[in-house]
């Protein structure tokens, strides 16, 4: 799943939004990251909506100009749910391992090279 998909289901999370809160909300929640443009925007929720992650939830008109809200479809919640899950094992693998210095294997190092104490 790409970062833009998952931080457009992961906007949706708490309810229906619009084009350009889903903009807003997908930069917030990624830290500015991601920065949708509304080209890119609507081709993935078009994408999305075909593919049953998200469906249109209704549709007003403010200033003379149709809104439309979106929501996340149960499909989507999974999805977005077993990627977030996803990225917590992958981050688990490095965090875990971070913090613990690396042995070095035998028969490598300065003993091994010859510069270490000599045992008679």
């Amino acid at each position: 799943m790409s970062e833009a998909t998952y931080f457009i289901l992961a906007a949706l999370l708490d309810g229906p939004l619009h084009g350009y809160a889903v903009i807003k909300r997908a930069q917030e929640q990624s830290g500015g990251r991601v920065n949708l443009a509304v080209g890119t925007l609507y081709g993935a929720l078009e994408r999305m909506t075909d593919e049953g992650l998200i469906e249109v939830d209704h549709e007003e008109v403010v200033a003379g100009r149709p809104r439309r809200y979106f929501r996340v479809t149960e499909t989507g919640r999974g999805a977005v749910r077993e990627e977030a899950q996803r990225l917590a094992a992958a981050a688990a693998v490095v965090t875990e391992r971070a913090g613990t210095p690396k042995r070095a294997a035998r028969g490598t190092g300065p003993a091994a090279a010859g510069g270490g104490a000599v045992i008679a």
